[in-house]
């Protein structure tokens, strides 16, 4: 509105610029196409010279507007003051100069009023036009050819009726029809009358009108249809459309007998443009919207389609001058109707809406409420189809007119308008691939005016300069001379719009399924690291690591047409030229279309990538490329650290004396429960590493693509400790997975937070690649989620643009909501310890590491360990392992054994292990860096043992500061460890051992036949042979070569001696007679591994209990007083023979137990007197009585128990038939006994016959119940009963 004191509309359109020079042409047939007046704006300080200024704003138009052009009708120049001292005369003197003062207070309203004059300028040299235009030359001009052109009106010599240039006529009215009758009458002479505007004005414009006559001053060659053209485009530019009407009606009824058909179609596309103004200007169009059988917008259509049918028909030919403006009206009314039909359906039918979206076109049209900018649904779009009237196809169709060869014809910037225009249209309607098809027009059109502007500007070649090859790079061959030889000059490029290019590029290809922005491009410092870091320290997700994870590489489009398209966008990139962009429109390509693209294109965007990198390396750019191919680490695993080197953490109670006496071997050999969360929690440990100690990670990585890649810089992310590493240059081989040792040192103490790698392209950014620990949980959720991606895959329909796979991705079920828990996963975690001393193995005393014993041999083993490293060692414990152990482990575990057999196996472990040592040697231990100490180790031959091993435990443990006595609870240790090959001989075995009574007919020592046999007779030699037994064993030899064994009594209370002879006979060896007490044989059968769940198989009674205690205990003590050597014959080798296998039957043991009671029995005869006593005869320990005569059996006990008792005694006489005695025979009272008292009791007994007779006599305590623990005694006669012959 230019002033607000006046009423009603005024439209003022502003172009940003004026059309080219080649639409000089149409100048007369589409005024509206051109500026109609030019508004100059200018500041002026007191200093500045108003003629100067406005001679400025004049040579401007020079420049921009053609000097034998008619348009701009109006100029005027606004001239704004600086500063309240800048004071300027009246510009009178400069026609079309004005000046705004800088104290004038409303500057809008004397800006409105500017305006208005303006306008009303126009509007007068409108009335100039029509002037000049009715004059024959005019007319001449007007009809001269198709698209005429009138030279300036200056040129044109006056009207005949006198009037002068510099007045204003107007124009004449419609309430005035022209009477052509007359022969004064002219244009110029209708006054000009503004009426208001309402319904009947169609019925009263369209009235049945006198037949015109030709002007008298036309010429009889002449037309005057395109004089009513004319005028019928300047009544509707100056706001009078109902005058309009009146001329484009008559136009109109003399093109219809012509063949002009371009100013015919022009004629009723102005038609249409009256149509639509009345319909706004009559109450907003709403009285006719549902009256009437057709539609309100009907009658427009046609006339369009009429204009669009006789543009495309018209006589012309590709070598015409004017054939390129004949596309572009062709083209510019298909896009007219389009846009009419658009702004309806848009509107949702014929109303106020639909006439100001009509209001507003052009590029950025204005948009209704229905239509959003984001994108609408294609139910959305249907609906507006279906309220509207109007479907998306047929507007569409209309559209598809546009698009054809004669595009070619029209000029760049033309082509870029119409192209833009229709692309956005599809791109309302929903058709976004037709919309992508026009905009890779478009992209063409603009590369062409690039290439163009370079070549004009010359940019591409500089003329003074000889040419060389490269992109932008202008060189000087040294044959020139000049001192420019060997120079390479780069003309800096303009960047401005690339972006603007380079956005609709990917939008065209995002379209067409290609993600261009799969590989972002970052900001990168000097370093290759992006300039926004992510904290290190923020937790990494399950949403993150997802997306990560399960990045989306589903296809989607016609791959072919994809493979174009991405040529086309690297060479767009390539052309402007945008190198980082070309490295990411190449990466993206081959990260989202490795399945559809060849080997070739694969290489060629691969090798065009890198190209770019490098180029825009060296230019420095400050943009590059994310890192591009997907996750190329599979895995990240800490290299198994070598057991010399490994750390081993031990408790600082471990330093002290242990309180047990079990063996480390048998503690924890065995558990009784089938899970023990503590033994799998212990189990699961940390990860010790040493500080300033090189580590080793071994990283998987993966290539999917048919070349090589290339790694610049592959390095470890690493939290919590300084870690020192050096990245990696890596080539990993095509269509492969490829492993790569990552080393470095961590630098303090305290925890390593292995994250995972920093992978950088040659040329790119360097990105994170985290690598977390999935528990089994976590895997299976991932599997899950692997699973559920595979079900959804082409599970739904999808339609536009949600067919998209990124948009797909957002809409599937699987999507985590935004209110689920986020999870944090863990990383690979080390705990640093303090630096370690290291040991090594300088020599030892055996030969290769072999050692070859016979069985029960003892060797020692001599170590010498050398401290390698600058750390000092004060704590040294050796740990040992054989063969033998983990099979005995193993037995004893499986609980299968008896009570002995665990015993023995037990003390087999503890008791005779294979190495041992003396912990003495390393007291107060301190091993200075470089020094050396040596070991020695004791070697036992042990049948079952191939191998075995030392182990060194060694540390530093009072650092400073002290270790004991600080908060730490813990220490370090590692470990060294020594293997041995063991050969152990197997060649004396012991058996049939036995437990005899002592005989009573020794033979004597004189009467031994040699030296040996008397040194053995006095072996056997004992003072009392009731109180002794004697030992048997048998020793068989399985080897070949002989051996001397030996067999050693230490036994309390008698003398030692041995016995020695040379396998195989068979050896023997008193013992004296001992008991146990009472204390000691009712304490159970011990475990040496403290095993406290062990249970009996089977269910003893108490008798059985302590019969089996006796015998353990018995054969115990046995073993302690007889121990067995061998030494090789002739040789120098010895050792100890066990005796661990052999058991103990009850015989023996009622043998080998000392008697409370000592029981001898003689057999006696008395003279008549019954005064004199004769003891028979014993020869051979046996009695030879007559028969058929009473003698006496004596009974001699005495108590041998520390205590008196009270005893009983019976006796048993076989064969009993043949015997008689006298009294009883069962329980005679002996009565009690002080401690070493001795009674005799004589039974009378008369052997019937001859023969052989045993007598046995058992003595029972009377103060215990009858049982095998109540006999104290038992004495043994054997008597042989002859005839007085024999005798």
């Amino acid at each position: 509105m230019p002033s607000p004191l006046s009423t009603g509309h005024l439209h003022l359109s502003f172009p940003t610029h004026p059309p080219p020079r080649s639409h000089l042409p149409l100048s007369l047939l589409r005024p509206s196409h051109f500026p109609l007046a030019v508004i100059g704006v200018a500041t002026c300080s007191q200093n500045d010279s108003l003629s100067s200024v406005f001679a400025q704003f004049n040579s401007s138009l020079l420049d921009i507007f053609p000097s034998d052009g008619i348009y701009p009708l109006a100029r005027n120049c606004f001239v704004f003051e600086e500063g309240e001292d800048t004071s300027f005369s009246n510009g009178d003197n400069l026609p079309g100069l004005f000046i705004l003062p800088s104290m004038m207070g409303n500057k809008k309203l004397y800006l409105g009023t500017l305006l208005a004059d303006l306008c009303s300028q126009i509007l007068g040299e409108f009335g100039v036009l029509v002037q000049a235009l009715e004059s024959p030359m005019g007319n001449e001009y007007l009809n001269s050819a198709l698209l005429p052109t009138i030279p300036p009106l200056s040129e044109i010599p006056e009207p005949l009726n006198g009037l002068r240039k510099d007045s204003l006529p107007p124009l004449p009215s419609h309430n005035s029809q022209p009477d052509m009758t007359k022969g004064n009458f002219t244009l110029s002479a209708a006054p000009i009358k503004r009426t208001s505007s309402g319904p009947g004005f169609r019925q009263a414009s369209v009235a049945s009108q006198p037949v015109r006559k030709r002007l008298s001053t036309i010429g009889v060659a002449s037309s005057h249809a395109r004089l009513f053209k004319v005028l019928g485009d300047l009544f509707l530019l100056s706001g009078r459309p109902e005058d309009a009407l009146v001329w484009y009606i008559e136009s109109l009824q003399l093109f219809k007998s012509s063949q002009d058909h371009v100013w015919h179609a022009a004629t009723l596309e102005g038609l249409a443009t009256v149509s639509v103004i009345e319909s706004w200007s009559v109450g907003n169009g709403l009285q006719n919207s549902l009256s009437g059988p057709k539609e309100p917008w009907a009658e427009t259509c046609d006339k369009l389609i009429q204009a669009t049918a006789l543009y495309f028909k018209s006589p012309t030919s590709e070598g015409d001058p004017n054939y390129s403006l004949l596309s572009y009206l062709y083209v510019s009314c298909v896009l007219r109707h389009s846009s009419f039909l658009f702004a309806i359906w848009s509107a949702k039918g014929w109303g106020p809406l639909a006439l100001t979206a009509m209001l507003q076109p052009g590029p950025k049209p204005y948009l209704p409420p229905t239509l959003s900018k984001d994108g609408n649904s294609w139910a959305h779009l249907e609906r507006l189809s279906s309220v509207s009237g109007i479907s998306r196809g047929s507007i569409a169709s209309i559209l598809s007119q546009i698009h054809g060869p004669w595009l070619l014809h029209l000029g760049a910037r033309e082509r870029i308008a119409i192209l833009e225009a229709t692309s956005g249209l599809y791109a309302c309607l929903g058709y976004w691939r037709k919309e992508a098809y026009i905009l890779r027009e478009v992209l063409g059109c603009i590369l062409d005016l690039i290439v163009c502007g370079r070549e004009e500007d010359g940019l591409s070649r500089l003329s003074s300069l000889p040419g060389t090859s490269g992109l932008g790079i202008q060189g000087m061959s040294s044959s020139n001379g000049g001192g420019w030889g060997g120079v390479g000059v780069r003309v800096s490029e303009s960047t401005d719009g690339n972006d603007s290019i380079l956005e609709l590029l990917k939008y065209v290809c995002k379209v067409l399924g290609i993600n261009l922005d799969a590989v972002k491009l970052v900001e990168v410092n000097p370093s290759g690291f992006p300039s926004v870091v992510a904290d290190e320290n923020t937790p990494l997700n399950c949403e993150d690591y997802d997306s990560e994870t399960f990045e989306s590489m589903e296809t989607y489009g016609w791959p072919d047409l994809q493979v174009g398209v991405v040529r086309e966008a690297v060479a767009v990139a390539e052309a402007l030229p945008d190198f980082p962009v070309v490295a990411q429109f190449a990466l993206s390509a081959l990260k989202t279309l490795q399945t559809v693209l060849s080997p070739g294109d694969q290489y060629h965007l691969y090798s065009t990538s890198a190209r770019a990198l490098a180029t825009a390396q060296r230019r420095g750019d400050t943009k590059s490329v994310e890192y591009w191919s997907g996750r190329p680490v599979v895995s990240i695993t800490l290299a198994p650290i070598p057991f010399p080197r490994l750390p081993v953490e031990k408790p600082i109670s471990a330093l002290q004396p242990a309180s047990s006496t079990i063996s480390p071997i048998l503690a924890g050999g065995t558990d009784p429960f089938l899970y023990n969360p503590r033994r799998v929690a212990l189990g699961e440990g940390k990860t010790l590493v040493v500080q300033r100690e090189t580590l080793e990670f071994v990283a998987v990585l993966q290539n999917p693509y048919i070349f090589d890649l290339e790694l610049q810089s592959l390095s470890l992310s690493t939290t919590g400790v300084p870690f020192e590493s050096r990245p990696l240059r890596v080539v990993i081989p095509a269509n492969s997975f490829h492993e790569v040792s990552l080393s470095g040192k961590a630098l303090e103490t305290g925890t390593l937070t292995i994250r995972g790698c920093r992978v950088q392209a040659p040329g790119g950014a360097s990105r994170e690649f985290m690598m977390p620990l999935l528990t089994s949980e976590e895997e299976q959720r991932l599997s899950r989620k692997r699973g559920a991606l595979a079900c959804e895959v082409d599970r739904s329909k999808y339609s536009g643009i949600e067919s998209f796979p990124w948009e797909k991705s957002r809409k599937r079920p699987s999507r985590p909501s935004s209110t689920t828990t986020k999870t944090s996963f863990r990383f690979m975690e080390c705990t640093v310890v303090p630096e370690q001393p290291f040991l090594r193995i300088r020599r030892t005393s055996l030969t290769h590491g072999a050692l070859m014993l016979y069985n029960g041999e003892q060797s020692n083993i001599r170590i010498t360990l050398e401290n390698v490293s600058p750390v000092p060692i004060d704590f040294l414990r050796l740990v040992f392992d054989d063969s033998t152990i983990a099979p005995a482990q193993q037995a004893l575990s499986e609980g299968q054994l008896t009570v002995f057999e665990t015993y023995e196996t037990e003390y087999s472990l503890i008791q005779r292990p294979v190495f041992s040592w003396n912990q003495e040697e390393v007291k107060d231990i301190h091993i200075r860096p470089g020094q050396k100490i040596t070991l020695s180790v004791t070697c036992i031959g042990k049948v079952g043992c191939i191998h075995g091993t030392i182990h060194f435990s060694y540390s530093y443990v009072h650092r400073e500061p002290p270790i004991l006595h600080g908060s730490t609870e813990i220490f370090h240790v590692r470990q060294l460890s020594f293997p041995v090959m063991v050969t152990v001989y197997h060649m004396l075995e012991c058996h049939a051992l036995d437990v005899l009574p002592f005989p009573y007919h020794t033979s004597s020592v004189d009467d031994a036949v040699d030296d040996r046999v008397r040194a053995r007779r006095g072996t056997l030699y004992v003072d009392d042979e009731a109180s002794w037994c004697l030992f048997s064993i048998e020793v068989r030899n399985t080897y070949g070569s002989p051996f001397d064994v030996t067999f050693e009594r230490s036994q309390k209370g008698a003398p030692p001696s041995s016995i020695s002879a040379t396998v195989p006979p068979g050896l023997v060896i008193p013992i004296q007679k001992f008991v146990l007490s009472e204390e000691q044989l009712t304490r159970s059968i011990p475990t040496l591994s403290d095993r406290q769940f062990v249970v009996q198989k089977s269910k003893l009674s108490d008798q059985e209990a302590r019969s089996q205690r006796e015998l353990f205990w018995y054969r115990e003590e046995l073993f302690k007083i007889v121990r067995g050597t061998w030494r090789e014959t002739g040789g120098t080798r010895f050792g100890e023979l066990s005796l661990r296998q052999q058991r103990m039957t009850l015989p023996m043991l009622e043998t080998l137990r000392l008697e409370n009671a000592r029981v001898q029995l003689s057999l006696v005869t008395y003279n008549d007197s019954l005064v004199d006593e004769d003891v028979l005869t014993e020869r051979d320990g046996k009695f030879y009585p007559p028969a058929e005569e009473f003698v006496y059996l004596r009974s001699t006990i005495t108590n041998t128990s520390s205590s008196s008792q009270v005893f009983i005694m019976d006796m048993d006489l076989e064969p009993s038939d043949h015997v008689v005695f006298e009294g009883v025979l069962s329980e005679l009272a002996v009565g009690r006994l002080e401690s070493g008292e001795t009674r005799e009791i004589d039974t009378a007994i008369c052997f019937l016959s001859k023969g052989r007779f045993e007598i046995s006599a058992e003595v029972r305590s009377y103060e215990i119940p009858w049982s095998d623990t109540s006999r104290a005694g038992i004495g043994h006669l054997i008597a042989i009963v002859r005839s007085g012959d024999a005798e």
